[in-house]
């Protein structure tokens, strides 16, 4: 009879595992910003307690994940709605830009309705 139970060294290793990625949590750069910073997202204001903090994200303000320093002055708390946006609004910017330009395949020659007043003569 199997069991989804873990059992003896199986136990072990699970709380063992479970406790090694605690500490690397504890250890990045969003649970630095949470001792750093107030549960308040950045732009709507909302508050974040309890089991919603889990909906409190981390933006880089310059849109580098490697530039984390120690002060969080890289670093605004943001719900995960305000996140999206403030991404989706840098993906717009990006796009008005003109810097992708250079891989925007040539603009379309055919002009479908050439000829057409020809066409459309009586004889």
């Amino acid at each position: 009879m199997a069991t989804d139970t873990p059992r003896g060294d199986d136990l072990q290793d699970l709380v063992a595992t479970a406790r090694r990625d605690r500490e690397r949590r504890d250890g990045s750069y969003r649970s630095r910003a949470l001792q750093l910073f107030p549960p308040v997202c950045g732009v709507c204001g909302r508050d974040f307690e309890g089991a919603k903090l889990r909906e409190l994200t981390v933006h880089h303000k310059d849109h580098n994940h490697d530039n984390n320093p120690p002060d969080g002055s890289n670093w605004e708390l943001l719900c995960i709605y305000c996140h999206d946006n403030e991404h989706e609004r840098k993906d717009v910017a990006d796009a008005y830009t003109g810097s992708s330009n250079a891989d925007a395949p040539a603009p379309s020659t055919y002009q479908p309705f050439a000829g057409l007043d020809k066409l459309l003569k009586k004889p």
